[in-house]
């Protein structure tokens, strides 16, 4: 019998319309655990770099983690892993919600669909019935709307879906997957879903998940769920809100908004408003908040209420969460209201909060500057909320001006030319990043923007404080119960980070200290998102239930193998260097690693080299950021190794040759975004 992971993927061809139940190798889930660990493997083995995202041999994941479904306190979460049109690399975005457990209980850790259908579908997994039907009806509807149809038409309210709205049918580079209560939003992968015509995933399960030492594991549950109300009435002083407690993050409860206001960049990420927050605002703003808020709402199993059912009158309810509360707002220089209203339309149309409206934010400011003209926006309205919706309405449909501005901004700057590139100043490897602009080089920062490979920040930071406490009694008091931390030296980094003087930003922390900082927080997100665990209970708040020193035994009482520490950050190590190596044999080199330009005020080229330096050497990279065959053997990854040497890209003695092309230059990337 198998623990914890049901043994069995789906596999579907879109082309054919052929659906296979096939069996796994357990040996995956000691080496990988689950989730994006063995999703990094299919898209090793089947996904060669001469595949573009919108070939038909493209694959699109859907996954389980390995503790998925289980009684595990937060874990919940789907990962969805593909290769990006924005980037060109694997993206891969987790959503919570009932999607994960619910495929679990149908039978099943991941759904992998290759190929392309012919016409519009969906798919509909009942327990062992599964089949492919007609979505030809659902063309051109929202996400929750057209789940909601499904969900009618099969008789079955209680049928997870998983659905794109308008923006994944037309391949929009920002399209997201919605469900529910959550949504797999960055790096388009909604726009892959849309170039397989396939509309929808909808999934009722009623099997058991067996864990192989119940007794065992539920008391280790137990232990969580006594600590997430202990570890809430302690809220951490001097951080911001939505840090104080645990949650992924918890910002439809939160009513200051100081810090984002204050800290991110308004707009196209170009304004910090320093003084904005005032009392004035603050009252209108929770006047706004509460009028629509209806409920907070939970993922399955999780006592956290992270998420908000809102609604607007007039428009139709939707779950919203997360930061994505303040983007369109912001990037519109207006108020909640405009917010809440606008993010209703892009919810059903299916597109990522956090990228769109920048690069609705974008297209404006190159109106401003002559770079775009009037002749380019036919028809827009004069006031700036109505230019927004009108950009957004465009973007979707990929009608005119929207049809370039689709790509998101790197790709879109390229087309429009003139000058655009400057504008696009906030991406990473073509992807449009959080607003956040500040003054300060922060190293640990600074390392975990270059190398993260989901290129998105906010699934990287987490279990160390972003910023140093101001005094040292403020230090002594949070190590105090910081039982979280792999290694007693963390906490002496804590208390002797100082906010001015020799051991401040951005010369300390240490480049070794940073180093191992940036690896135990990227340790934890691989370990969560193979596991299948909200980071909101794990890798991004601080001091959370779970953490290095219990996750061993779960693991253990549920899948019924031995772990331990060093296991565990073994597997989260191997699965790390595995999306690496996707990417490098993708084209990623050194060069993509940057932040955007202007992120920090104050930079520093020497010690940014040297940072990365240290830190490649620390993951067993060489130079170049591509891991050595040395450390590839270290991780039983010889496989990876001999492919990277017969390519060419990985030399003997552990170089990269010389001319290698960087991130993106190949050709025959089919679906990039110039075709």
């Amino acid at each position: 019998m198998r623990y914890a992971e049901t043994g069995f993927n789906l596999e579907v061809d879109l082309s054919r319309g052929n659906i296979e139940r096939v069996e796994t190798d357990p040996q995956l889930a000691r080496l990988h655990l689950g989730g994006l660990g063995t999703s990094a493997k299919i898209l090793w083995d089947r996904v060669p770099p001469e595949i573009g995202p919108f070939s038909p041999d493209n694959l699109l994941i859907f996954s389980t983690g390995l503790l998925g479904g289980t009684p595990a306190p937060g874990a919940n979460r789907t990962i969805v892993a593909t290769i990006s049109p924005q980037t060109l690399f694997m993206a891969y975005s987790m959503m919570g919600g009932f999607f994960a457990p619910e495929l679990k209980y149908a039978g099943y850790d991941k759904i992998v669909f290759r190929g392309k259908s012919p016409n519009l579908v969906y798919l509909w997994i009942n327990n062992d019935k599964v089949e492919i039907r007609d979505a030809a009806h659902l063309k051109g509807k929202g996400s929750i709307e057209t789940a909601e149809i499904i969900r009618r038409e099969l008789k079955e309210p209680k049928a997870q879906v998983a659905a794109i709205g308008l923006a994944g049918e037309n391949r929009v580079f920002m399209a997201s997957i919605e469900h529910g209560k959550s949504s797999a939003s960055r790096l388009g992968i909604g726009a892959v879903m849309g170039d397989k015509n396939l509309k929808a995933v909808a999934v009722r399960g009623t099997k058991d998940v067996n864990v192989a030492k119940p007794a065992e594991y539920m008391a280790l549950c137990e232990k969580v769920l006594e600590y997430i109300p202990i570890r809430n009435s302690k809220p951490v002083p001097g951080v911001m809100p939505i840090l104080a407690g645990l949650g992924s993050p918890k910002e439809m409860a939160v009513h200051d908004e100081k810090w984002h206001t204050e800290n991110f960049s308004w707009g196209n990420a170009r304004e910090r408003r320093k003084d904005f927050w005032n009392a004035e605002i603050e009252k209108k703003w929770t006047e706004a908040m509460e009028s629509v808020r209806k409920r907070l709402v939970s993922c399955y199993n999780c006592p956290m209420k992270c998420g908000a059912i809102i609604s607007v009158p007039g428009l139709s309810t939707y779950m919203m969460k997360c930061f994505s509360k303040l983007t369109y707002t912001m990037a519109a220089y207006s108020d909640l209201d405009f917010g809440f209203k606008i993010a209703q339309r892009a919810t059903e149309y299916g597109v990522d909060g956090f990228s769109t409206p920048q690069v609705m934010a974008f297209a404006l400011e190159l109106l401003k500057a002559g770079i775009l003209t009037d002749a380019d926006m036919p028809g827009m309205p004069a006031d700036n909320e109505g230019r927004f919706y009108w950009l957004l309405d465009r973007i979707v449909r990929r009608e005119g001006i929207g049809d370039v501005l689709a790509d998101g901004t790197h790709w879109a700057a390229k087309r429009i030319g003139k000058g655009a590139e400057a504008y696009a100043h906030n991406n990473i490897r073509k992807h449009e990043q959080l607003p956040l602009k500040l003054s300060m080089l922060n190293p640990i920062y600074f390392l975990m923007y270059c190398t993260g490979e989901k290129a998105n920040i906010t699934q990287i930071e987490g279990n160390f404080p972003q910023a140093p406490f101001p005094t040292m009694e403020e230090r002594q008091e949070f190590v105090k119960d910081w039982i979280q931390v792999p290694h007693e030296k963390f906490k002496q980094y804590l208390l002797e980070w100082e906010p001015r003087g020799e051991k401040s930003m951005p010369y300390y922390p240490t480049i070794e200290a940073t180093c191992d900082i940036v690896d135990w927080q990227e340790t934890m997100h691989y370990i969560d998102d193979s596991l299948g665990v909200c980071a909101g209970l794990s890798s991004f708040p601080l001091k959370p239930p779970y953490h290095m020193h219990n996750y061993p035994a779960f693991i253990s009482a549920a899948a019924g193998f031995d772990m331990d520490q060093d296991g565990l950050a073994l597997a989260a190590r191997r699965n790390r260097t595995l999306v690496r190596a996707v990417n490098v044999r993708r084209g990623l080199r050194r060069a993509d690693e940057r932040p955007p330009d202007d992120h920090w005020k104050k930079r520093f080229p020497e010690l940014e080299a040297k940072l990365l330096d240290a830190y490649y050497r620390f993951k067993g990279w060489n130079l170049d950021g591509i891991p050595t065959a040395e450390s590839l053997h270290e991780l039983s990854m010889d496989y990876v190794a001999e492919d990277l040497l017969r390519r060419g890209i990985l030399a003997e003695g552990g170089r990269a040759p010389a001319g290698t092309a960087p991130a993106g230059s190949k050709g025959g990337m089919n679906g990039g975004a110039l075709q």
